[in-house]
């Protein structure tokens, strides 16, 4: 009886890779390997001395310099006539500026790639563009969401954001904000709610409240304090709000691991954030 062998699949993490390259008008300018010829050009004073140190042929260097010097804002090499030798080439300012400019560009690509390669690419674990970004702010709930719908008013805008997990989270800004921040439909937003601003509720079948967003869930995790407790909640979808709330109110509600409550936030508490 034949025996099939099942390859057993690499345990290997995902990894993240990305080159830059930089384009003008549209039309390729500059990547790694351009970049590094302009700076053996710096270094030898020659197309010739530069193309035979980085490996490449006279024509394709001179090729790929032309190019750039084509297509750039202004040329990035020159030709300079006269002294000892008879001449040399050389960058110009702008190629100088066009090199260290580079170089500050792709440190800050490289850090944003190891960035995602570390924090976003791990399947098994909620993504979190705040992490990635490595934005750190005071609001204990940070939440990634995209804008279902901009309903506008006299004086402040309603943003209906859709949330992990289908739930939805209203906001209230004023029309300048909506403006300055571009809100549209489908945008991505970072929505930041202090924990101090999240009130909680057991038993509100039937009861009319002020706040806009209700999110029902269960106690996941209660650390007390000396007078406040943080309550960790897991909402319905998944989402997770942490809520600090007087001690007395943890006994009075019976707030513990397992129990029901329902997370409310006011409309007007909730701050929007976008990635510019």
């Amino acid at each position: 009886m034949a025996t099939t062998k099942i390859k057993r699949r690499s345990k290997n993490p995902l990894e993240v890779h990305g080159a830059l390259w930089l384009s003008s008008g549209g039309a390729s300018l500059a990547g790694h390997g351009r970049i590094e010829l302009l700076r053996a050009v710096a270094e030898h004073g020659s197309i010739t001395r530069a193309a035979k140190a980085f490996g490449m042929s006279y024509k394709a260097a001179w090729d790929a310099i032309d190019t750039m010097n084509q297509r750039a804002s202004a040329p990035v090499v020159e030709r300079v006539i006269g002294g000892k030798g008879g001449g040399a080439t050389r960058l110009t300012d702008f190629g100088q500026r066009l090199i260290d400019r580079y170089e500050l560009v792709h440190t800050v690509h490289q850090r944003f790639l190891r960035l995602i390669e570390q924090d976003a690419m791990d399947l098994d674990q909620e993504f979190s563009l705040l992490k990635v970004l490595n934005m750190k702010t005071s609001a204990r709930n940070q939440w990634l969401g995209t804008v279902a719908a901009v309903r506008a008013g006299a004086v402040n805008d309603d943003i209906e954001l859709s949330l992990p997990g289908g739930l939805r989270l209203s906001a209230i800004v004023t029309r300048g904000s909506t403006e300055s921040l571009a809100l549209r439909p489908q945008m991505a937003v970072i929505a930041l709610v202090k924990s101090s601003a999240v009130l909680l509720a057991v038993d509100l079948a039937g009861a009319r409240v002020s706040a806009r967003n209700r999110f029902p869930g269960r106690v996941l995790s209660v650390t007390p304090g000396a007078v406040n407790a943080e309550v960790l909640l897991r909402c319905d979808g998944g989402l997770e709000v942490v809520a600090v709330v007087p001690q007395a109110a943890v006994a009075e509600l019976g707030l513990a691991p397992g129990a029901e409550a329902t997370a409310l936030i006011k409309a007007s508490d909730v701050i929007l954030a976008v990635v510019s």
